[in-house]
């Protein structure tokens, strides 16, 4: 079996590499030979902190990703998130290959984000909100920049001085940001972007401007809930893959007669994106496992032909 370190992930990835493997991996979602297994969610000795196992299988590719969060690492000076990929060699069943790849899951993650944007978001689309600060929050804004000349970050979040840190450290990287409140940012916003763990809506429907894009990327268990549910009867709606967000993403606070297209079939072009410049669009990311098999592999290629 291959080990690749999480030292080692970290140098290989890459907001780029990220983007075509992830994008890749929205195609492949949609392939009849395509298979998402349903997610197992458990918890640790200590049901505060929780892990989740993603499993898939494509045409070439089958494996999964073991993520967890244990909520005391902060205090440690650890990342609260960890992700594990595992890829089998199928000629024989055993593991071909372990990435660790807790790094590597924050680039998937924004990369998943930076693809709905890209070809959901208006193309003069220069304002981003982003509602969260923590770790992932960063690398969201970070993938969206890669794909838009993003002209000026409203931050929003609970803890003041957490979003003026956020805020002056995105000044730091090049982004012009600055510390708002929710109504301002969704009235100002071309881009919204929620990453939190939140289980209630972050702000009110009637806030989002017409032409808006929102890419939801924190709901990914029962319960959570970043959006108000009035938007998805007005706007067009968009996921990874629409069983799995029904059941434990943004849009399994909505009824089964509204309709989810998945991004795939978008980027394939057998389906609609944007309509018009007035289009509200609303993308939810609950996390695919064929994204992380997508990504170890171009891990696994660049790690062998660095040697």
């Amino acid at each position: 079996m291959k080990y690749i370190t999480e030292a080692e992930s970290t140098k290989l990835i890459s907001h780029s590499m990220a983007y075509d493997a992830v994008r890749d991996a929205f195609i492949a979602i949609v392939q009849p030979e395509t298979r998402s297994f349903n997610v197992v969610q458990g918890h640790g000795s200590n049901p505060v902190n929780t892990f989740g196992v993603k499993a898939s299988s494509t045409e070439s590719l089958a494996g999964l990703k073991v993520g967890s969060f244990w909520t005391g690492n902060e205090d440690k000076g650890l990342p609260r998130h960890n992700s594990l990929i595992l890829l089998f060699d199928q000629s024989c069943g055993r593991i071909g290959v372990a990435i660790e790849a807790g790094k590597v899951n924050a680039y998937r993650t924004a990369a998943a984000d930076a693809v709905g944007t890209d070809i959901l978001a208006r193309k003069d689309a220069l304002i981003l909100a982003i509602f969260g600060t923590g770790h992932q929050a960063r690398f969201e804004c970070a993938a969206i920049a890669c794909i838009r000349p993003i002209a000026k970050v409203l931050v929003v979040g609970r803890d003041p001085m957490k979003a003026r840190l956020m805020a002056e450290e995105l000044c730091s990287s090049g982004l012009d940001a600055e510390v708002t409140d929710a109504k301002n940012a969704c009235c100002e916003a071309d881009i919204i972007v929620t990453a939190t763990p939140s289980r209630s809506p972050l702000f009110e429907a009637q806030w989002v401007k017409a032409g808006t894009h929102i890419s939801a990327m924190g709901a990914d268990a029962r319960g959570k809930h970043e959006l108000p549910v009035e938007l998805y009867s007005t706007a067009r709606l968009f996921c990874d893959l629409p069983e799995q967000s029904r059941l434990i993403g943004e849009f399994q606070h909505t009824h089964e007669q509204i309709t989810i297209t998945a991004l795939g079939s978008v980027i394939q072009g057998a389906t609609a994106g944007r309509l018009s410049e007035q289009d509200i669009t609303v993308f939810d990311s609950s996390g695919l496992s064929v994204q992380d098999l997508y990504i170890g592999q171009r891990i696994l290629e660049k790690w062998e032909n660095s040697d």
